[in-house]
């Protein structure tokens, strides 16, 4: 009975697990990269109208606007994205850890930028020509220039904005990061960005704390409604606590009557059933607890060369967990307890 417990809690614990691994690997990501003042994007972080960022280049006070585009393209038969940037202003907003060539020869027709460990994985370097195929335009051949450590903004694969135009059917902007002149007033600056924007009501502004807050907010969107299917499996394990005390109580009838007879109260009966319910939940939630956080921890270190750096363990959430099995397995012992406080002491002896 626990371990069906037990395997429910520890899926959604799992699932917690996961989440928070990758909420603070993003974080961690974006606080060593990211060097934009704010940060251009939809609320639904897809793509927007690309006149946006030529709308603010005018603006005081604004030093640099980098546009960062993505699109859907195969390579090597399998499906990935490509990111197109401008290898001129980019590395002003953002540190991607060029460790080989350099990001300038982007600006080359046919050249591509590719994550270090991807690279390596294929075999790639510097100065090797790998085929993408764009839906567009079909298959190119394009010239590695670079490689780099930092894949947490662009992905595995960058391409400048010519190269990306080109080959792609509709420019949109994944997001714009814009960065201050040293010394201005950010308010300020923020307050002209949102004025020049008023004509593009899907765009926001964001300063960094504030687009951390939002992938936050995207990942627990998708594992809120993983979350709440996996709770299924928790609830149906909790059908097997009440009926496996249903049991017991039915194999138990004399013994319970003998206890009776020597003074046990239905109060008591009722409260020793209700204990045995806690006991099993709160065994089975531990075990999940456990069984949770290790396959969590084995999928952020299988995960850490894509960039889930960090473990999460979200103490207050398992706990909260632990607490809610407990007092579910208690609610769920309720009618099994009622049933073994009304046995009748004489039927329970004589019974055998």
């Amino acid at each position: 009975t626990a371990s069906a417990l037990m395997i429910g809690l520890g899926l959604v614990v799992f699932v917690a697990v996961f989440g928070a691994s990758a909420k603070a690997s993003t974080s961690e990501v974006l606080d060593r990269t990211l060097k934009a003042d704010f940060i251009l994007t939809s609320p639904t972080l897809t793509g927007f109208s690309t006149a946006a960022a030529e709308d603010l280049r005018g603006i005081q006070d604004v030093e640099t606007v980098s546009q960062v585009r993505q699109g859907e393209v195969h390579i090597k038969e399998g499906t990935s994205f490509v990111t197109g940037l401008d290898p001129t202003t980019f590395p002003e907003v953002s540190e991607l850890g060029v460790n080989d060539g350099s990001l300038g020869e982007l600006q080359s027709a046919n050249t591509i930028a590719v994550f270090d460990d991807t690279a390596a994985d294929n075999g790639w370097r510097v100065g090797d020509t790998i085929t993408v195929e764009f839906p567009a335009t079909g298959k190119v051949d394009l010239d590695v220039v670079a490689l780099y450590s930092e894949n947490g903004l662009i992905g595995d694969y960058a391409v400048s904005l010519d190269t990306f135009d080109a080959n792609v059917a509709q420019q949109l902007d994944l997001f714009v990061l814009v960065r201050a002149t040293e010394g201005a007033d950010l308010s300020a600056v923020r307050a002209d960005i949102e004025t020049a924007l008023k004509p593009y009501p899907n765009v926001e502004v964001l300063d960094q704390a504030e687009f951390r807050d939002k992938y936050a907010t995207f990942i627990n969107q998708i594992l809120n409604l993983v979350t709440a299917l996996l709770l299924f499996a928790v609830i149906i394990a909790l059908f097997g606590v009440m009926n496996t005390l249903y049991l017991s109580i039915y194999e138990r009838t004399r013994e319970l009557g003998l206890l009776r007879a020597v003074g046990l109260t239905r109060r008591q009966t009722r409260s020793m059933v209700r204990w045995e319910a806690a006991i099993i939940s709160v065994m089975g939630a531990l075990l999940g607890v456990v069984i949770g956080i290790a396959f969590g921890w084995a999928l952020q270190q299988a995960l850490e060369p894509k960039g889930f750096t960090q473990l999460g363990i979200p103490g207050g959430q398992l706990a909260f967990y632990v607490v809610f099995a407990a007092l579910l397995g208690v609610f769920f012992a309720i009618f099994p307890a009622r049933r073994a406080a009304k046995l009748n002491v004489l039927d329970a002896i004589s019974y055998e």
